[in-house]
């Protein structure tokens, strides 16, 4: 195989404070690359500004203009999100022809030397290579607590997705033209890639505590990813509804056959009184839990039949 165009794809969203290490982190180690002839000296950045409201874009644009070979930037009209964010730069990336790209935050908690660990497993043949975090030491409690339970639930909805996978991977060019083939509005890439079927494989590393600024996301923005993921790929939930509606009326049922017993046979209609009421509680509760589950579904219909823009780009630094 001859030496790749490697493109590294940095989404960004008012990270002012830490983009500039991030920037030198990474030019850096592409020239370490570079000089080993590991990748191409075509081999560049790609960097998504995701709507700050801060300085990212104004610091993006001056390093862009001092390496125009090197940083490509690409800035959204607003903020529509990191999934957004990713995948804009995974499809805009291919006027440029690159070999394969590589996916980082950038707060650099990923450790970028795992790259060329991923360049390995492409100069194998593989298409997709997935990076899977060794621990969650970095995290809070409550966000451990929060990946924990959703890959768990995940998988057992028939998600195959392996435990602490992040959006730190590289694709090839194959991949990206299938990926271009996605019309979804929501696209849930980490659940995507997997149902491809290119050949792929797992590198693992470690998580680093992020130096400058905090991160972007939040319990609400995790839960909201999950939920995307869940109602993007499985079905289980709403057949979980209709089994649901079947027990309830099985229960109804057989409440109904006791309090006819309890009015005819023991002419008692007092007797049973706070089962009936507990009975409601928990059929009141399910079917509201059951519309809801139902109420994810059409919301997420409903982005798609819209068919809206995925993302606006204001500009583009070539």
């Amino acid at each position: 195989m001859q030496v790749p165009v490697l493109s590294i794809i940095i989404p960004c969203y008012n990270e002012e404070e830490a983009i500039e290490n991030t920037l030198k982190t990474l030019l850096d180690y592409l020239k370490e690359l570079t000089d080993r002839n590991i990748v191409s000296e075509k081999s560049f950045l790609y960097l998504v500004d995701d709507g700050s409201s801060d300085k990212t874009y104004s610091i993006l644009e001056k390093w862009h203009n001092e390496n125009p070979d090197k940083i490509k930037v690409l800035k959204f009209s607003k903020n529509f999100g990191n999934q957004k964010a990713i995948l804009a730069g995974l499809l805009e990336v291919r006027k440029y022809n690159p070999d394969c790209c590589v996916t980082i935050d950038a707060d650099l908690q990923q450790d970028e030397r795992t790259i060329e660990k991923f360049l390995e497993e492409f100069k194998k043949g593989n298409q997709i290579v997935c990076g899977i975090r060794n621990d969650r030491k970095t995290d809070s409690f409550s966000k451990k607590f929060t990946a924990l339970a959703f890959y768990k639930f995940i998988n057992l909805l028939g998600v195959d997705m392996e435990p602490n996978h992040s959006d730190f991977r590289l694709v090839s060019k194959e991949v990206l033209e299938v990926l271009s083939r996605y019309r979804e509005v929501n696209l849930f890439l980490r659940g995507v890639f997997q149902e491809f079927g290119f050949k792929k494989q797992y590198v693992y590393f470690d998580v680093r505590p992020r130096l400058q600024g905090e991160s972007k996301f939040n319990f609400f923005s995790l839960m909201t990813l999950a939920l995307q993921g869940i109602t993007s790929f499985s079905i289980v939930p709403l057949r979980f509804v209709s089994v649901t509606g079947f027990i309830m009326f099985f229960t109804s049922l057989l409440l109904a056959i006791h309090a006819v017993y309890e009015k005819v046979a023991n002419q008692n209609t007092v007797s049973g009184w706070a089962t009936i009421v507990m009975a409601l509680a928990i059929i009141g509760g399910l079917q509201i839990l059951c519309i809801g589950i139902i109420g994810e579904y059409l919301g997420q219909l409903f982005q798609e039949v819209k068919a809206r823009p995925r993302y606006i780009v204001e500009k583009e630094l070539e």
